[in-house]
């Protein structure tokens, strides 16, 4: 449910005061404007970023993306150039976009958990596209607090806009996992103890889990919502209801073979088995399976995250690419692999695409790999690989 305009304590709870030095909050920052009057009444930067992550109340995954960015700045300014939001130059945004080429040190600490103020909050290096998205996210947080009256200017207003590559010229997408590499984490899930009640709970969500983002195409967020009376059953097929980024709805299939891995998850806890269009349990449900109890994105993405990483010490001796490729994935990457998988299968590419519920076709054609792989075949005399 949408929360409310004048309401802002999901955001507070997002954005904490306590993450954030108090001695740099701000309120007498460099870049702050004075004079004129002002659209809003916070005074310091994390009052004001607060606010305008409030305008996304109504997009889930368009405010867990902004607030990330946002929390990462901060920290960033704080603890690298001991500085407050307010008072970011044009200087040190472009020693950010740097930085986040190659974050280091604590920044990126597997040891470090992922929540808390003490927190890492890099897996790694981001690629040129996605620093391109923060960078272009950032920029849009200080042109509205520039708008407001809260900041004299936008020091990512200077930034040179890179051409943008023509919709035709994208290459294949590359974060997924081959067949044999997907084989192998249901492998690992498969062989996880299961001597005592915890750890048989732990091995029942997991296994469900994993299926369920990689059988409906599912992006975290749609699997933290998903409810049991989202399954639909229409002339004997099951289909999934799903909300996705920016309110479209849309039905994905669900096989036979996933309606009966939900029957076997729900057998275990006791469950109902038959879906109802009244039962709002969720479809993952919390390690004791209390119906009435949903998961965070946040909590499904560190258990996919935990179940890669895991996988991926087993595997450094033997396959270290592998491993690294493990290391990098996350949830999002078994969204990409169900969408590799059909294409590799011949699905056909506009039932793909209403899967993933895209707008274009052209987003869904990065996920054809069928001609890259005639072509390497034809010019190297290799034997086409099985994906």
């Amino acid at each position: 449910m949408a929360m409310p305009a004048n309401d802002l304590t999901l955001p507070r709870q997002a954005l904490p005061e306590s993450f954030f030095s108090p001695a740099l909050d701000g309120s007498q920052g460099s870049n702050r404007a004075s004079g004129g009057f002002r659209q809003i009444a916070a005074n310091t930067d994390v009052e004001a970023i607060r606010l305008w992550l409030a305008e996304y109340a109504d997009s889930p995954h368009t405010l867990r993306s902004y607030r990330k960015e946002a929390v990462r700045l901060l920290l960033w300014a704080n603890h690298s150039l001991g500085k407050p939001f307010s008072s970011l130059t044009r200087e040190d945004l472009l020693a950010y976009e740097a930085f986040l080429a190659q974050p280091h040190g604590d920044w990126i600490n597997p040891l470090l958990p992922r929540t808390g103020a003490d927190r890492r909050l890099f897996d790694g290096p981001l690629s040129p596209r996605s620093i391109g998205q923060a960078m272009g996210i950032l920029s849009g947080l200080f042109g509205y607090l520039v708008a407001a009256g809260y900041l004299r200017g936008n020091p990512l207003a200077l930034r040179r806009r890179k051409s943008s590559r023509n919709a035709t010229d994208k290459v294949g997408v590359e974060r997924y996992l081959e067949q044999e590499l997907w084989q192998a984490v249901l492998d690992f899930i498969d062989n996880l103890p299961r001597e005592t009640t915890r750890e048989c709970q732990h091995y029942e969500r997991l296994r469900w889990l994993f299926r369920l983002l990689y059988g409906a195409s599912l992006r975290v967020s749609e699997a933290a919502d998903a409810q049991t009376s989202d399954l639909l059953q229409r002339r004997g097929n099951w289909w999934l209801r799903v909300q996705g980024k920016g309110g479209r709805v849309g039905d994905v299939p669900v096989s036979a073979q996933l309606m009966a891995d939900w029957v076997r998850y729900r057998q275990f806890y006791g469950l109902p088995t038959v879906p109802n269009r009244l039962d709002s349990s969720p479809l993952v449900l919390s390690i004791t399976g209390n119906p009435d109890r949903t998961l965070t994105p946040a909590v499904i993405y560190l258990l996919v995250k935990k179940v890669f990483l895991d996988l991926a010490g087993t595997l450094e001796a033997s396959n270290p690419v592998a491993a690294a490729k493990l290391r990098s994935a996350s949830t999002h990457w078994l969204r990409h692999t169900s969408a590799t998988h059909q294409a590799d299968a011949g699905n056909d590419i506009r039932f793909i695409q209403r899967n993933l519920r895209h707008v274009s076709i052209e987003t869904t054609a990065i996920y054809l790999h069928v001609d890259d792989d005639a072509r390497h075949a034809s010019t190297t005399g290799d034997a086409i690989q099985k994906p």
